[in-house]
């Protein structure tokens, strides 16, 4: 009888190791957001505030265009009527896609994948602003399909060969994008949903007017430089003027109004930066 030998043992295969990269950051931070329910409604409310409020709105001007003179409402203006209500929920949208990690304890996970730190900061602001870019462009082509019904009625139409009105329609995606990435930065500073949100509001619907009506010339100077009140120049119309609640600024032009608000959104971003490097999670 010969001795039974013993099978040999099998080696698992080995799973290879793939290096963290930035590609592979957003593309987890996409997975993370896309996968809440939470974000998907939120984002569908943004964009269904441009056609209800573009309808409401054109519909009630085009009652008063027999009084009104000609070439008096500007269509670009009543289409975009739902950015004021779009950027409450994409501004909320941005402090809790950083804060939610900090109140669940997520963020450790995330860090230790990725110990360097700052490329985790910079993946959620690339999925932030890209999601934010879609939701801007989708809802301003829904409300120009909202209120075209009442352009005739109205005396007003949209016409992209004028710069005026491409400037108004593709404003608005640029300008709620650099607001999302502003609250963002308040919400990676302040680590809290509720801190992160009442700061960004209270900054543009609270502070904002608040200073732009105090009759003293150097605070109203000062308030047109603030980061709604200079970046709403972009989506003002120079016969109309901005559908942005808050103060408004004469003092800059458009896209130097733009630029303001990306210095802030900057500042915001770098004390994000240096916080999370020297804090611990």
């Amino acid at each position: 009888m010969t001795a039974a030998t013993a099978p040999a043992a099998r080696t698992a295969p080995r799973t290879a190791v793939q290096p963290v990269t930035f590609g592979r950051l957003v593309a987890a931070e996409w997975v993370k957001l896309r996968s809440l329910r939470s974000t998907w409604w939120a984002l569908a409310l943004a964009v269904a505030f441009f056609p209800l409020l573009a309808a409401v709105q054109s519909a009630s001007v085009s009652r008063i265009a027999d009084d009104a003179p000609a070439g008096a409402f500007v269509g670009p203006v009543y289409v975009t009527s739902g950015l004021t209500l779009s950027q409450l929920v994409l501004c909320g949208l941005a402090v809790v896609l950083i804060t939610a990690e900090y109140r669940t304890g997520q963020i450790r996970s995330t860090l230790a994948a990725a110990p360097r730190r700052l490329p985790v900061l910079w993946a959620k602001l690339a999925v932030l602003v890209g999601v934010t870019l879609v939701a801007g462009l989708v809802g301003v082509v829904a409300g120009w399909v909202a209120a075209a019904p009442w352009f005739e009625a109205a005396g007003m139409s949209v016409d992209l060969s004028q710069p005026e009105h491409l400037r108004l329609l593709l404003g608005v995606p640029l300008y709620l994008a650099a607001m999302a990435a502003l609250a963002y930065g308040f919400g990676a500073v302040l680590r809290s949903s509720a801190a992160g949100i009442a700061t960004v509001l209270g900054l543009v619907f609270v502070v904002e007017p608040a200073f732009s009506y105090i009759p003293w010339e150097p605070l109203q100077r000062f308030a047109s430089y603030l980061p709604s009140a200079a970046g709403s120049r972009l989506v003002t119309s120079d016969a109309m003027g901005s559908v942005v609640a808050g103060s408004q600024s004469a003092a800059l032009g458009p896209w130097a109004g733009f630029a303001v608000l990306l210095g802030w959104v900057a500042a915001a971003l770098v004390v994000a930066a240096v916080l999370l490097r020297r804090r611990d999670a």
